[in-house]
């Protein structure tokens, strides 16, 4: 497995705002890419990881929500789709490995049932609420390009996306 760059706003945000393509199957390539997608989320460390944040503009999604102390729990979702979302929304402080250090309230709708294809391949329709609600939809926002930001004000994008260029400036310095 291999640690891969994720792509950040200040270094990439063209890539990023790129909408993804389809799988076409769940095989042994697209496995190794996943496999290296959850490397990288854990080293980053994050919870949620898009194909498109590694460069890879392909309908796939890792992720764990396990707590520290706990057992790694890894999921993944090949070409998920959003095929229901609750009225009832919620409001959650969000974070994203492509716009480090800047976290911000989201409203999203509370539960969504979601359709997706496992690591295996095999069809999974399952409802999710609360973190898991949250991080599906914002990592599914990647495959569409659209960063946690997009909800924001403007004001509020301009001035985060400001912030995380000047710290890499200040890091390559």
């Amino acid at each position: 497995m291999t640690i891969r760059p994720i792509l950040t706003v200040d270094s990439d945000l063209a890539t990023l705002k790129q909408k993804s393509a389809p799988v076409e199957a769940v095989d042994d390539a697209l496995r190794a890419l996943m496999d290296d997608m959850l490397e990288t989320m854990y080293d980053a460390p994050g919870i949620g990881l898009a194909a498109i944040q590694v460069g890879t503009p392909k309908r796939v999604i890792v992720m764990d929500l396990s707590r520290e102390e706990e057992p790694r729990a890894p999921r993944f979702f090949v070409n998920p789709e959003i095929i229901w979302r609750s009225e009832e929304t919620a409001p959650y402080e969000e974070g994203c490995l492509s716009v480090p250090e800047i976290y911000d309230e989201v409203e999203r709708p509370a539960r969504v049932r979601i359709r997706y294809l496992d690591y295996h391949g095999s069809l999974v329709e399952e409802e999710a609420e609360g973190l898991l609600a949250v991080c599906i939809q914002h990592e599914m926002d990647h495959l569409e390009g659209v960063l946690f930001l997009d909800h924001l004000s403007r004001l509020k994008r301009d001035r985060a996306i400001a912030k995380v260029r000047k710290a890499a400036r200040a890091e390559a310095a």
